[in-house]
């Protein structure tokens, strides 16, 4: 079982310190499991994960975003399925974000992912998201090239302009009733390359490879970096990082519905009670069913 004090030692509540280094991609919090009891411990937290989204539903008055950042292979597509698979879908949407358009290039770094944020009652998923504007951008230089950028803005400083401007959108959704939580999928070098040979090697997972994939664990270090410093300057009281062991898929899909649903539970989430002229029509209506011929 993810205990609050478990998921402790993966939220990061003081990003300053934070070092990547320190965080074990083959951690299984100590759990010593079989896979069925891993899935029965899953679908348990699924199925408290689907009453909490009810009542949000109902409720009408918070909105939930999950953001999954990882390296490819980490396993953000396993949690999108696996996690949320007892939710009901009119009250959930995924987002994945990959390229962006030329459209979406002529507008600032954040626009395409603001225009699809959840609305109250629902819960909205992002697979990669505006961080991907201060880790692909930054690892590639020609991918900010790309952005049209007047060339006297692209400073040394605008990654951390661009952590602010995060930071203060964040803070902005918090306020207005948005709870945000942002998953980083810890998997190691070593874990990826497997899951890549995997794929290649199974004819059914073949659409899962891309040759640029491999391409990319070149820039491994690069990328360590660019996470571990935008956890250091992203992570706060009202949109916490997470750093989930990611080498066990199992074990990463448990403390991300472990974290969903704390975070949910902390809401007060109810159904909405009605008032006397709303009950007094409910009445009206089962006597006239009940006056029903037939």
């Amino acid at each position: 079982m993810i205990t609050s004090k478990l998921l402790k030692t993966y939220r990061i509540d003081r990003p300053g310190k934070f070092k990547l280094a320190s965080h074990d991609p083959a951690d299984h919090g100590g759990l010593d499991i079989e896979k069925i009891e891993a899935r029965d411990l899953l679908s348990d937290g699924v199925q408290r994960l689907a009453e909490m989204q009810e009542k949000l539903y109902a409720q009408d008055r918070w909105a939930v975003l999950v953001v999954l950042q990882a390296m490819d292979a980490a396993g953000k597509d396993s949690v999108v399925e696996h996690v949320m698979s007892g939710i009901n879908p009119q009250g959930c949407e995924v987002h994945p974000f990959k390229q962006p358009s030329s459209e979406e290039l002529d507008h600032d770094f954040m626009w395409r992912t603001t225009k699809v944020l959840p609305p109250r009652g629902h819960i909205g998923i992002f697979n990669r998201s505006y961080y991907e504007e201060v880790l692909v951008a930054r690892v590639h230089p020609e991918v900010l090239a790309k952005q049209k950028l007047p060339p006297q803005l692209v400073t040394k400083k605008i990654w951390q302009q661009r952590f602010k401007a995060i930071c203060d959108f964040e803070e902005m959704l918090a306020r207005n009733g948005t709870v945000i939580l942002k998953f980083f999928l810890n998997v190691s070098k070593a874990e990826q390359k497997r899951r890549f040979l995997d794929r290649i090697d199974d004819p059914a997972k073949h659409w899962k490879f891309n040759e640029g994939d491999v391409a990319e664990r070149k820039h491994w270090k690069d990328y360590m970096a660019a996470y571990q410093d935008m956890i250091r300057n992203t992570s706060c009281g009202h949109a916490p990082w997470y750093v989930v062991p990611a080498d066990n898929k199992w074990y990463t899909r448990l403390v991300v519905a472990a974290a969903i649903t704390e975070a949910m539970e902390k809401l007060n989430l109810d159904f909405p009670t009605l008032d006397s002229t709303a009950r007094a029509g409910l009445a009206r209506a089962r006597k006239a069913l009940m006056a029903e011929k037939g």
